[in-house]
């Protein structure tokens, strides 16, 4: 199959090469992750450095092999709005039940 698109209106996907080197990016990410969590000295950043990194990952996964990346802006939209709308909501909810300290 060709990474030529077969329409005018259609983008091109990322080819084989992208995929591997996304795959390899996720996985060097998630040995960070695993790294961190054992290294005490992050304990104090330990949460920020965690949800930092998967925030990353979720990007690069939506981006690529969700194809929002080639995909019309309306997709982007459908997906971001209700997932800031969530983040929005558990970010009151931990204010609220005492879960953050505002310190």
């Amino acid at each position: 199959m060709s990474d030529q698109p077969r329409h005018p209106s259609e983008h091109a996907h990322p080819g084989t090469g992208t995929y591997v080197a996304i795959g390899i990016i996720l996985t060097i990410i998630t040995l960070v992750e695993v790294g961190v969590f054992y290294v005490p000295a992050f304990q104090p950043v330990l949460v920020p450095v965690l949800l930092a990194l998967s925030a990353i990952k979720f990007a690069l996964v939506v981006m690529f092999y969700m194809h929002l990346k080639s995909d019309h802006k309306l997709f982007t939209l459908v997906l971001s709005v209700p997932l800031l709308l969530a983040l929005g909501v558990a970010l009151a909810l931990m204010f609220l039940l005492g879960a953050v300290a505002l310190e």
